[in-house]
């Protein structure tokens, strides 16, 4: 069983930043240098009205945002009650079809959708939510995990993470006629955030704040009933975030986005591989984005590599 306290672990330093400039025209140059060469954060949300958006962080000197885009039609209006990282797999002419896990209605569903290359739904696609099961009304959050790799003569994982509002965390496995419980745990009710930086072959590594403040990072080995285990990477100030997103940075680090629903604001870290209280953790500043949409989780790519833990 985990402990109640539990530690963040982080992951990388950012490659490069922006040098102090003797003008404003070098300034401008280092930005654009900077934005090319930095980590970034590809940030989706689900609107009230039940639009798909997308934009990316992108850890610069200062912090910049790009351009929201926006898919209508994805769900209903205030509809999505909890969403997992969403996974884009590239489509020729810009398209891009995008695949999650959604809680609805008190039920679970497998959310899939198409856009073309102006992000609108593409009618040439299925967009389905199929429902998977109910009983999911009492959940505090859903993550699901997909392990894709390059070579095809290594195995594939999908497992999916939740919290019910009792703190016990429950793991299901894919195993290609359903979903499958593997594991539960208990101690994990003072969690308000939680997110994923690592990924191998036999663990899987979160990254989660609690209420009295600590920074923890949570190893779950893959292997059937197997426990999780806990280190404390700060023992305190973590305490104001809602929601965490990460995403990798570098070779073995992790971009860090902590949310602050009170404020509706958000912040971005760069956090090196994690290594328990070593671990490094560099304040990149704030967001300049409000906070409001109902959802917010990270688009990840096909082949989602995370390293940070």
């Amino acid at each position: 069983m985990i402990r109640k306290t539990v530690g963040l672990a982080a992951a990388a330093v950012l490659a490069t930043g922006i040098g102090t400039a003797a003008t404003a025209q070098a300034q401008q140059t280092n930005t654009r240098q900077n934005a090319a060469t930095a980590c970034a954060l590809r940030l989706g949300s689900v609107t009230s009205t039940g639009a798909f958006t997308s934009r990316m962080i992108n850890a610069t000197t200062p912090i910049t945002v790009g351009g929201v885009r926006g898919t209508a039609g994805v769900f209903g209006a205030n509809q999505v009650q909890h969403i997992s990282t969403f996974n884009g797999t590239l489509l020729g002419a810009g398209g891009e079809t995008r695949t999650g896990l959604t809680v609805m209605g008190g039920a679970l569903y497998s959310s899939t959708f198409t856009v073309d290359s102006e992000s609108q739904l593409d009618p040439h696609y299925p967009h389905n939510n199929l429902r998977i099961g109910g009983g999911w009304s009492n959940y505090r959050w859903i993550e699901q995990s997909v392990l894709q790799p390059h070579d095809a003569q290594n195995p594939s994982r999908i497992q999916l993470y939740g919290q019910r509002t009792d703190g016990t965390t429950m793991r299901w496995t894919a195993d290609g006629n359903g979903w499958r419980n593997t594991a539960g745990a208990g101690g994990l009710s003072t969690v308000k955030g939680i997110a994923l930086i690592g990924r191998t072959a036999t663990t899987e590594t979160f990254l989660a704040n609690t209420r009295s403040g600590s920074l923890v990072t949570v190893t779950w080995p893959t292997k059937y009933l197997a426990a999780p285990s806990s280190k404390v990477v700060r023992s305190s100030t973590w305490q104001g975030f809602e929601q965490l997103i990460a995403t990798k940075c570098g070779t073995n680090g992790t971009l860090l986005l902590g949310i602050d629903r009170d404020t509706k604001s958000g912040y971005l870290y760069a956090v090196s591989h994690a290594n328990g209280t070593s671990t490094v953790i560099k304040s990149l500043g704030k967001v300049p984005l409000t906070f409001s949409d109902p959802q917010y989780f990270r688009i990840a790519p096909r082949y989602d590599v995370l390293n940070g833990g």
